[in-house]
């Protein structure tokens, strides 16, 4: 069986896993527990705590033999505050421990799930609810739900809009350079 997993690491990780047919097998969202201590060694703790409790979501349940395809939210290189470090701590240790994933930015997570890059979360979830029927209270889990589906359209028959193929395309083929709108591509 084929599985298809959508991540969105961060201090609040969501995590959805889909199956061929698009049926959700598994979506929630994990923070870790507090700590008493303040630190490295507490942020640590935190960090450890997401990436295990996420792998064994992913590989625990004994399906060693499926195929299992994972899309990960890029990096936000732009946040700010207090628990950035522990974001990048987070992304960092899950990349090392899957095998094998591709990485989606947020402006193409929100591409596909609404045709608009710039979409805002609020309006998105309406969007993710019109296009699949799936809701959840948190947005950290929407985003993994759309990323699964992005795992899923790159490996499954599945009907897409124009603008979901263009991202499917573009994470297929990264070092394709890619046309703006009314510009033609320069030779030589």
């Amino acid at each position: 069986m084929r599985r298809y997993i959508g991540i969105d690491p961060s201090t609040l990780a969501g995590l959805v896993e889909l199956d061929q047919d698009g049926n959700v097998i598994q979506a929630f969202e994990l923070q870790a527990p507090k700590v008493e201590e303040v630190g490295l060694p507490a942020e640590l703790e935190r960090i450890n705590w997401i990436v295990e409790k996420l792998e064994e979501s992913i590989f625990g349940a004994g399906n060693w033999g499926d195929s299992i395809n994972i899309a990960i939210e890029t990096f936000a290189y732009g946040a700010k505050g207090k628990f950035v470090a522990q974001m990048y701590g987070i992304g960092w240790m899950l990349r090392d421990a899957l095998p094998e994933y591709i990485d989606v930015t947020p402006t193409e997570l929100k591409k596909f799930a609404s045709g608009k890059g710039t979409m805002k979360k609020d309006s998105l979830s309406v969007e993710i609810f019109k296009r699949w029927g799936f809701e959840h209270k948190s947005d950290n889990v929407r985003d993994a739900y759309v990323l699964a589906q992005i795992a899923r359209a790159m490996h499954e028959p599945v009907k897409l809009t124009s603008f979901q193929q263009e991202i499917i395309d573009a994470l297929k083929n990264p070092g394709k350079p890619k046309l703006r709108k009314g510009k033609k591509e320069r030779v030589g």
